[in-house]
C-alpha cells in the first residue's frame, strides 16, 4: 500500500459579486468553511489557475458576468494506504465530494509520495 498526494479541480459559483478578488476570495472561504465542518480540515483549498490561451501565462481560474462568477478552485488531499492511483482517486473524491456536495470535481494529479516524509497525521 502506498500513500498519495490527489490534485482536484472544483468549479465553484459564486453570486452577487463585483469584482473576480471578491469571487475568489468568496468561494475559498466558503469551501473551507463546507469542508470544516464535516472534520475535512486537512483538504488544502486554493484559488485554481489557468493558462491563456494566446499566451500561455497563468491567470486566476474566474470568469465574471452578470454579478455571478464562476470559480476554479484547486483542492489537494494526502491519501494513505492506497492500493493504487485509482483506489486513491476514488477515495479522495468521496471524501472531497461528500463535504461538497453538489460541486463539480475533477481530478487533475495524482502522485505516489514517500511514506517516511509524509506520516499519516492525527485526525
Amino acid at each position: 500500500m502506498s500513500n498519495y498526494e490527489v490534485a482536484m479541480e472544483a468549479a465553484w459559483l459564486v453570486r452577487d459579486v463585483e469584482e473576480t478578488d471578491d469571487a475568489i476570495g468568496v468561494a475559498v472561504s466558503e469551501a473551507g468553511k463546507r469542508l470544516n465542518e464535516t472534520d475535512k480540515q486537512y483538504v488544502e483549498v486554493e484559488p485554481g489557475v489557468t493558462g491563456c490561451p494566446a499566451c500561455g501565462e497563468p491567470f486566476d481560474a474566474a470568469f465574471l458576468a452578470a454579478n455571478t462568477a464562476l470559480v476554479g478552485l484547486l483542492l489537494e488531499i494526502d491519501v494513505f494506504n492506497a492500493d493504487s492511483e485509482e483506489h486513491a482517486e476514488r477515495i479522495a473524491k468521496s471524501e472531497v465530494g461528500g463535504a461538497l456536495r453538489d460541486v463539480p470535481l475533477e481530478v487533475i494529479d495524482v502522485f505516489e509520495t514517500d511514506a517516511d516524509e509524509d506520516e499519516e497525521p492525527e485526525r
